[in-house]
């Protein structure tokens, strides 16, 4: 059986291994031949060694997608041949998390997703919609989650407004799970070529904050001086502060990034005086993935996938993720 482990911090320091075969799966395990995996900003923060409690060598990335092979006794919600997703918290099935079940995570403090064959619980196992590649099926576990519970947080539907901060791939599936929901978008970046592939996703609205740097007075324009219903803050220190001028009245910010840093100096009197909801997130339960898989088959939503790496090129995907410059996902075919 192939794997690749991190032997130590450093996107060049991934190893392909050989192991044995594993044995049959127990009871309510299922054994996952795995096709993809997508990479998200914690595998980064894995392998450049600032995650807190890593230890190493380890299988990096914490999602990825596969075909069941074998499933052991009691096992009732997937069956051979089934395509699935594996949701990378393994311990956290449904409901409010504990702290042992949100910390604990597939390629953080278990093994991830760069292995050929994978014993899993099967209850964390979500099927995938049939009109999603592997690769796509790889991207949803952390981002599609992540983005359905930020929409389900700020209520939205007809008539809601999402402001979302970039282009990554959680702002890019909550666009689209948004209008899904009826909910109209306002989305930001840097590039306008992105914000037009945005606008051919379904944006309503776009603010460039290159040449508008002032893009929370740009959302309040947009929004006839109300703000957003929530936004969607993906960025981290150095955004927080407008995110709060730019969501309205008893609205909601949603917190889900640290990429420029995670420690500031909060103004708390818009907190107060606009009664604003800041709520933070790691990601979301099994029956939360299966919620927005849920949607996602409904309405055929396709993920949007920037790039597709060979195994060979894992230290480029790595280093692609760390540059930016991509839209949507980047996933990894797992081709042994």
């Amino acid at each position: 059986m192939h794997y690749v482990e991190l032997v130590e911090a450093g996107l060049n320091n991934f190893k392909r291994r050989e192991g044995h075969e594993p044995l049959p799966p127990g009871r309510g395990q299922a054994l996952v031949r795995m096709r993809a995996a997508s990479l998200n900003f914690i595998d980064l923060a894995v392998a450049q060694g600032i995650y807190p409690g890593i230890s190493y060598p380890l299988i990096p990335v914490a999602d990825g997608a596969g075909e069941v092979v074998a499933v052991g006794p009691e096992v009732i919600n997937v069956s051979t041949g089934d395509r699935v997703a594996l949701h990378p918290k393994v311990l956290w099935h449904a409901g409010r998390a504990s702290a042992l079940q949100a910390r604990t995570m597939r390629g953080v403090d278990r093994p991830g997703s760069l292995v050929e064959l994978a014993t899993v619980d099967a209850a964390t196992l979500v099927k995938a919609p049939d009109h999603l590649s592997w690769e796509a099926i790889a991207t949803l576990p952390i981002t599609a989650t992540t983005a359905w519970n930020a929409l389900a947080t700020g209520e939205i539907g007809p008539g809601s407004t999402v402001a979302l901060l970039g282009t990554g791939g959680v702002s890019i599936f909550a666009l689209q799970l948004a209008k899904a929901r009826g909910g109209r978008v306002i989305i930001t970046s840097s590039s306008d070529e992105k914000l037009e592939r945005a606008r051919a996703l379904g944006a309503d609205e776009t603010v460039n904050y290159s040449t508008n740097p002032d893009w929370e007075t740009a959302i309040l324009k947009l929004t006839g001086g109300v703000g957003a219903d929530l936004v969607l803050d993906t960025v981290g220190a150095s955004s927080f502060a407008r995110s709060l001028a730019a969501v309205r009245q008893g609205g909601v910010v949603y917190t889900v990034g640290f990429v420029t840093g995670s420690k500031l100096e909060v103004d708390l009197m818009p907190l107060i005086v606009k009664a604003v909801r800041v709520v933070g997130n790691n990601t979301g339960s099994v029956a939360n993935l299966a919620e927005a898989v849920a949607a996602i088959a409904a309405h055929r939503i396709e993920p949007v996938v920037d790039h597709v790496f060979k195994l060979g090129e894992l230290s480029d995907a790595y280093s692609a993720l760390a540059a930016g410059g991509h839209l949507g996902k980047l996933a990894i075919r797992l081709d042994w």
